[in-house]
């Protein structure tokens, strides 16, 4: 999610008590921890919280020396302008298993489906070469996800559900609710967060067409087999 000068004159006793009266503007100071823990907590993004994304990319070599340790590795995108704490594969299967401190959430079939739709719709506006926003309305998310349901199915029904995926994904911190204007009965509109290219990867996304029968297939089931983050 910035002392003062001494006068060489009678107003010098003055001026120097106006200056500690008045509210500093200097930045905030950042050091190791300060900057570990919020990404302990979740995602940093460089838009939500400026200083502190600095403050990462000064200590960026000590930050991952310290994640190192707790098995961690950062995966920070300068030009995306995010950053995150993933967990390090272990390539010895003999050493021991340290617990993991980033949860690995269970996501639904429909949710898993709903971020892979959403990818590829960030692909491809990525390649219109317009904005580095991509804004969809609620309207737009139900058009994406209704190609893979069955024909007839109710639309009162269909938008309560695709709102229950959307929550699910502003929670992952993959989509971002964006404020209503001022006049009524207007649709939700959604920020497809950039992060979600770290977590749909390109190749992943090649292979999308090959998915879409299996998709299709278990949409028609009642409910969707869980699958990993």
């Amino acid at each position: 999610m910035h002392a003062p000068d001494a006068f060489d004159n009678h107003d010098a006793m003055s001026s120097s008590a106006d200056a500690a009266s008045a509210p500093s503007s200097a930045p905030p100071s950042y050091d190791l921890s300060a900057v570990v823990v919020p990404l302990l907590k979740g995602v940093l993004y460089r838009e939500d919280e400026a200083a502190l994304w600095s403050a990462l990319l000064s200590l960026q070599a000590r930050v991952r020396d310290y994640v190192a340790v707790l098995g961690l590795d950062l995966v920070l995108d300068e030009a995306e302008g995010y950053a995150f704490l993933r967990s390090r594969a272990t390539p010895d299967e003999d050493a021991p298993k340290l617990p993991r401190l980033v949860v690995r959430r269970p996501l639904t079939f429909h949710v898993s489906l709903l971020l892979a739709l959403l990818r590829k719709k960030l692909a491809e506006f990525d390649a219109s070469g317009g904005d580095t926003r991509l804004i969809l309305s609620r309207d737009a998310v139900v058009e994406l996800i209704r190609v893979f349901l069955p024909a007839g199915s109710n639309e009162s029904r269909l938008i309560d559900q695709v709102d229950t995926h959307i929550n699910k994904i502003i929670e992952l911190g993959f989509v971002r609710r964006l404020k209503q204007g001022g006049g009524t009965g207007q649709q939700p509109t959604y920020e497809v967060r950039r992060i979600l290219k770290a977590f749909v990867d390109a190749q992943w996304l090649a292979e999308f067409d090959l998915r879409l029968a299996a998709y299709q297939a278990q949409l028609a089931a009642p409910d969707g087999e869980p699958t990993d983050e």
